[in-house]
């Protein structure tokens, strides 16, 4: 798959996955692990990329213990999921007139 394409795809995953609530990396990786393998390092980078894009915003708390980032979707955020969802059924269009060949 084209890195740009699955980079875009796994940023959606990820904004998908805290879009009902704010969460924390280890749940993030466990609730997107049905539909696909991500690493912490690659989940951090992702979630650092959102939150400089302003579809995150973070907040820290004490848990056990020890510091816990939760991360919430902001309207941004949820903007770029439709958008997403906009530009999959334009690809679906294109995967059906290759298949169809």
């Amino acid at each position: 798959m084209d890195a740009q394409l699955k980079r875009g795809v796994l940023d959606v995953c990820v904004l998908a996955a805290i879009r009902k609530e704010d969460s924390y990396g280890y749940k993030i990786i466990k609730d997107v692990s049905p539909v696909l393998k991500l690493s912490e390092s690659t989940l951090y980078t992702i979630l650092k990329r959102l939150e400089e894009g302003k579809m995150l915003e973070v907040r820290t708390t004490m848990h056990e213990g020890r510091v816990r980032k939760y991360y919430h979707i902001t309207v941004k955020g949820i903007q770029r999921i439709d958008e997403f969802k906009n530009e999959w059924k334009e690809i679906m269009m294109i995967y059906s007139f290759i298949e169809r060949e």
